[in-house]
């Protein structure tokens, strides 16, 4: 008897899995490691334009605004949230004049309703620039950049007190608009949304907005960053680490399925999401001499107290990580500016590293340019587990990219945090990975292009079992 794990997903593929070509190739477990993925030429450029100067000119520009309260004043040029709204806007209308029209901004704007920190009806903007993809059959495919431009004090309804928000999250804030300057000179196959959004010390109210109308819409994100707190290099632990980031990625969805607890179970999937793929991602793409960073992976959605604008996007199944930095401060994190016994609090632009800032950026420039100029991940892969063997075979559906080179298929230990092997399969929907045992392996499928861009790898969804 054989068992269909999920039913209706390979009752689909039945079709497919009966055509598909199959390729064969002996293999040790050993022989395809994966070597690490230098950054191309035009990474490089981009990456060196990535201005520590313009970053901190950003920051210094948003604290400058006194406070950026959501519930602070919206129609005074000089301070409050109304200002940095407007100044924000002006940026990224300056980097959409350089990019031949494939940029487009706009103020995305609700009225929030009452809520335990927002007392009042409260009008919300997010701040969004669009870099539209260039090829026909991938712009529908988005990828998000945030960070949030609302700051606040101690009291998270004071909304006239000084709240600089240097780090959090000026920083984020500023290395978006700099990725935005820098990638509108460029044509991107996917999609790119550089967007700040406001709310979020309130109860990440822009950035679920924007997750919602994505969702009701059908809008195609296959991966979101927010950068958070990306501003000090040095904690209130006293330890400096000027090149290394965190980038938290959610497990397990909280609203997972029966059905998919049950196919988990048996794949040991615990650790293979969309997002935990999209952070791998990221580290094999983002640590090279063009960043000068280490990416380090957290296997969380957040930090224990804390929240960030990526959680709404993964309520949602968007593949969705964090950017912030590794030893963080908390004397200058939602504090009123003061000085008791001795000690400085407040989030304060002098405790800012502009440097770091930027390669933060870069990190985020690398990730962004890989996953808009590769293919789609591949959809609908199948593990074939319906005998007992010790070869492993894959099927998947067909991409539609033009520039399609194929497939590579990937493996590692697992117990090993990233993929450790691959193989370049050809352009087939099917392979048997000849003498490497599923039992001992997780596998996944990647998309490749004809200039080498890599899909984030795709795990697979579904089981064939006897």
């Amino acid at each position: 008897m054989t068992k269909h794990r999920p039913l209706a997903f390979v009752l689909v593929f039945l079709g497919v899995l009966a055509a598909a070509p199959q390729g064969v190739a002996a293999a040790e477990p050993n022989d395809s490691a994966n070597a690490k993925r230098a950054p191309s030429p035009e990474l490089i450029r981009m990456a060196r334009e990535v201005s520590p100067d313009r970053i901190e000119r950003s920051v210094r520009k948003l604290a400058s605004f006194g406070t950026r309260h959501t519930l602070s004043s919206q129609t005074d040029p000089e301070r409050g949230i109304g200002a940095a709204r407007d100044w924000l806007l002006s940026e990224f209308q300056r980097s959409a004049a350089t990019a031949n029209g494939r940029m487009t901004v706009e103020l995305q704007s609700y009225v929030q309703a009452p809520a335990p920190r927002v007392p009042q009806p409260t009008t919300i903007t997010n701040v969004v620039a669009t870099l539209h993809g260039s090829q026909a059959e991938s712009a529908d495919r988005v990828y998000v950049v945030s960070g949030h431009y609302d700051s606040r004090c101690s009291d998270p309804l004071d909304a006239v007190c000084d709240a600089p928000g240097a780090n959090d999250d000026a920083s984020g804030v500023a290395a978006v608009l700099e990725l935005a300057r820098v990638m509108a000179t460029r044509e991107f196959d996917a999609t790119i949304v550089f967007m700040a959004v406001a709310g979020e010390e309130q109860g990440l109210f822009g950035s679920t907005h924007f997750a919602e109308l994505a969702r009701a819409s059908g809008t195609n994100i296959d991966g979101m960053f927010t950068n958070d707190i990306i501003g000090s290099s040095v904690g209130q632990n006293g330890r400096r680490e000027p090149f290394t980031v965190r980038l938290f990625a959610e497990g397990i969805p909280s609203d997972e399925t029966p059905d998919e607890a049950e196919l988990r179970d048996v794949l040991g999937g615990e650790n293979d999401s969309q997002s935990r793929q999209l952070a791998r991602y990221v580290k094999e793409v983002g640590q090279n001499r063009a960043t000068g960073m280490r990416v380090r992976m957290i296997y969380r959605r957040d930090r224990f107290l804390r929240g960030g604008d990526h959680l709404p996007f993964l309520e949602r199944r968007y593949p969705a990580a964090r950017f912030t930095e590794v030893n963080e401060d908390y004397r200058h994190q939602h504090q009123d500016v003061r000085v008791e016994d001795g000690v400085q609090y407040g989030d304060l632009v002098r405790f800012v590293d502009f440097r770091y800032i930027a390669r933060v950026a870069r990190v985020n420039l690398a990730a962004l340019t890989g996953l808009s100029r590769a293919p789609e991940r591949p959809r609908d892969v199948v593990l074939d587990a319906r005998e007992l063997s010790t070869d492993t075979t894959l099927q998947w559906s067909a991409n539609t990219e033009p520039d399609l080179a194929g497939y590579e298929i990937v493996w590692r230990d697992t117990t090993s945090s990233v993929w450790t092997h691959s193989r370049f399969v050809g352009n087939v929907t099917s392979y048997t990975v000849r003498r490497i045992t599923k039992d001992d392996f997780h596998f996944g499928v990647r998309a490749v292009d004809r200039d080498g861009n890599r899909s984030p790898v795709r795990f697979p969804g579904g089981v064939l079992e006897e």
